[in-house]
């Protein structure tokens, strides 16, 4: 029965990805005079992200904390990284962000496309001059007033602790003086492990937003001291989090 709903599923993605992808190409052409943040279309995108979570009938996922972000802020949002299922997770919380990942994403076809259509930041991960351009793009994406979402961990967790932290988020951060917005997850790497779908039984999924982190809260730290004071607030949390749904 898992095997069949994972390959229902599989179907179902192949089948949709197109046509909504067609659907954004259309939205981008009707909003793009009016909308040149894209705003729309991002939107459009958490939707079209949350469409593979709600026909999912093993994943049930909640979130908390939607009342810890202000509407027209700018951020930088940090999350910690699970499964690949953690992009569609965080699509639920229609925050608006450009996400920086991974340039080899851009080229899958329809989903990367669409994430150009975005016009989603890349990231080559090990090239120097990338990493500059990331950072130039992310500074700029971020002094026009929109909030930039990072993974800094930089690679999925195998054992879903949170590892270290790489430092572009909270460089930007301090360069910019824009306050920091932590969210965990927690879940997604049982139910979305690397290059497995398990369907099996019911996976509870669950991600919480954290109360932002004020400029002025890190503004005589270090990019380093930053890093670490963030993640070890996440490391706490995260570890509430799953005391809390040991106990559900």
């Amino acid at each position: 029965m898992g095997r069949i709903l994972s390959i229902t599923l599989l179907i179902f993605m192949g089948i949709t990805f197109p046509i909504f992808f067609v659907c954004a190409v259309i939205i981008w052409l009707l909003t793009i005079p009016f909308d040149r943040g894209l705003k729309i279309l991002h939107y459009y995108t958490c939707f079209w992200g949350c469409i593979y979570i709600w026909v999912m009938p093993t994943w049930r996922v909640k979130t908390e904390g939607r009342g810890n972000w202000r509407k027209n802020a700018t951020y930088v949002i940090v999350s910690n990284h699970q499964s690949q299922l953690d992009i569609l997770v965080n699509f639920r919380h229609f925050i608006y962000y450009k996400i920086v990942s991974k340039a080899e994403i851009f080229k899958v076809p329809f989903i990367g496309w669409n994430m150009s259509l975005n016009r989603y930041i890349k990231l080559v991960r090990g090239h120097k001059d990338s990493v500059k351009i990331m950072i130039s793009d992310c500074e700029k994406t971020l002094m026009e007033g929109k909030s930039v979402f990072f993974y800094p961990e930089g690679t999925r967790s195998v054992d879903g602790q949170i590892k270290d932290f790489k430092p572009g988020a909270f460089i930007l951060a301090k360069s910019i003086k824009v306050p920091i917005l932590p969210i965990i997850v927690n879940g997604t790497g049982n139910a979305l492990p690397k290059w497995k779908m398990k369907t099996a039984g019911i996976h509870q999924i669950k991600t919480r937003i954290l109360k932002e982190i004020p400029y002025e809260r890190f503004a005589s730290l270090t990019v380093e001291e930053v890093a670490e004071m963030v993640r070890q607030i996440m490391i706490k949390e995260l570890d509430q989090l799953k005391l809390e749904m040991r106990q559900a």
